[in-house]
């Protein structure tokens, strides 16, 4: 298990090394001319009663959001066979619940899980802090991965949310991997947090045995009415580092590049694939944020002379 300060030191090496190390890592074991497609579906929006500072769906802020119920079970599986035939193989689905509750919510989606896996799709979704016996549920109903992100390191978390603790995130992915589910974590780069943050972050993922078989790394989208309304982004090769980091500590785990690509340019986001990258969210929407689009990623990669991961030739 790497040190903090093993960690520190990999994060620090000169751009060319840390790039050569995190791709020779990569093509170690992927291929690195193949990026998976995930879509993510808002399946219920707004109205969350936590206070995370980064979300526009939080009740606690004035964002202008308007709550949406539960998405009917056929609106969410025509969305996942749009998003089968762009390329995904991936259908993410995410409430923005603060916790599962037994109860008519919960079985509608466990009714949508069943559909959607039956379309032979990977089946993720994030509903908050739930039990192993839902997890276990879930798993039943045909899901594959379960996403809970810790977002940053301890320390930050805590000046960033106050509506629930860090080790109920852990908590939550404790149940998850005992149900037997893959577990999706990982975190948002560009909050205001300290480098010495980003470290301690992945410093946490390297706790979980095993680690997450898929780790987003997002960048901060700042969204008018939350209390990180214009923050800066940080500069293009900071967030390099921490995917390359990712993938050397990584080697065997899916590296999402997640929310904020709509303000990546294609270097950066060629760079992000070089270092490590190798799954992305496509679709025109990350549940509430812009995203660049189908069209723009099938361009993207045809560019980069790169094929979808799954894709038939």
């Amino acid at each position: 298990m790497p040190t903090i300060q093993e960690i520190r030191s990999i994060h620090d090496l000169p751009i060319p090394e840390l790039l050569f190390r995190a791709a020779t890592a990569h093509r170690t074991h992927w291929n690195p001319n193949e990026i998976q497609f995930c879509t993510l579906d808002s399946i219920q929006t707004g109205a969350c009663p936590e206070d995370c500072a980064y979300c526009p769906q939080s009740s606690h802020h004035g964002t202008g959001l308007k709550p949406e119920p539960l998405k009917e079970k056929e609106r969410v599986l025509e969305g996942a066979r749009k998003a089968k035939a762009a390329g995904s193989t991936r259908y993410c689905m995410g409430a923005s619940w603060r916790e599962v509750r037994d109860g008519e919510p919960f079985e509608q989606v466990l009714d949508i899980v069943r559909d959607v896996a039956a379309m032979d799709m990977e089946v993720c979704v994030t509903l908050g802090m739930l039990t192993e016996e839902q997890a276990k549920r879930l798993k039943e109903a045909g899901c594959t991965v379960y996403n809970h992100n810790i977002d940053s390191s301890r320390e930050f978390y805590e000046t960033i949310i106050s509506t629930r603790k860090f080790d109920d995130r852990l908590r939550t992915i404790k149940a998850v991997r005992a149900a037997g589910l893959e577990v999706c974590s990982g975190g948002i780069v560009g909050m205001g947090e300290k480098v010495e943050d980003r470290i301690h972050f992945l410093h946490e993922l390297t706790l979980m045995n095993p680690p997450p078989e898929s780790i987003p790394i997002n960048q901060l989208v700042s969204v008018e009415g939350t209390p990180l309304e214009g923050v800066e982004p940080p500069p293009p090769l900071e967030f390099i580092r921490m995917i390359a980091t990712a993938r050397i500590l990584f080697p065997e785990s899916r590296i999402r590049l997640s929310a904020g690509r709509s303000a990546m340019s294609t270097e950066m986001q060629t760079l992000a694939f070089f270092a490590g990258a190798n799954s992305l969210f496509t679709g025109e929407k990350l549940l509430t944020t812009p995203n660049p689009g189908d069209s723009h990623d099938h361009q993207l990669l045809e560019l980069l002379g790169m094929d979808i991961e799954g894709a038939k030739r």
